[in-house]
């Protein structure tokens, strides 16, 4: 019989408990990407996973950056097939060049030492993605139009979070 009273009663815990933890989860990435320099885009980036400590939150968003980059290089590779004049073409040959080792080397190195807790080394190697997607912009002059604008901006900005949340991580130890 004491069974019976004490399972209703544990699960009407747990499920009075249940928001607080997650409630408890998503104050964490508020809190986290309101200290990045693109809150609304942290936050989006990040509602969909599992919520989990702030190492977590970082690893999430490099492999978030990993993703869109990897997604930028098979979009460069795709484009270069079809570009329209020489000039298009050699920018976007200079953009896969500039992507191929971020996301063959650079960023899995960097995800990796963030897993390892070498922070300094995950921050070197994610900031530099950001700066190889300016690159792969400027790339770009004169009538040569680049098709990679807003892909590029948004690696940058993903990137520029990744060491937003990788710098609050180093200060914790």
């Amino acid at each position: 019989m004491k069974t019976a009273t004490v399972l209703p009663l544990l699960l009407l815990l747990l499920l009075l408990l249940l928001p607080v933890f997650i409630q408890s989860d998503d104050n964490l990435i508020i809190q986290i990407c309101k200290k990045t320099p693109f809150r609304d885009l942290c936050i989006s980036s990040l509602n969909s996973s599992a919520p989990t400590d702030v190492k977590g939150l970082a690893t999430i968003i490099a492999q978030r950056v990993l993703e869109n980059a990897t997604d930028n290089l098979n979009y460069i590779q795709g484009l270069i097939k079809q570009a329209p004049d020489p000039q298009q073409e050699r920018a976007l040959a200079n953009c896969a060049e500039l992507y191929i080792p971020v996301v063959k080397y650079e960023l899995p190195q960097a995800i990796d030492a963030l897993c390892k807790g070498h922070y300094g080394f995950a921050n070197y190697g994610i900031a530099d993605v950001g700066k190889q997607a300016d690159a792969c912009e400027k790339g770009f002059s004169g009538s040569a139009k680049s098709p990679l604008t807003d892909r590029n901006k948004l690696v940058r900005s993903l990137s520029d979070i990744a060491v937003a949340i990788i710098s609050i991580l180093a200060k914790m130890f």
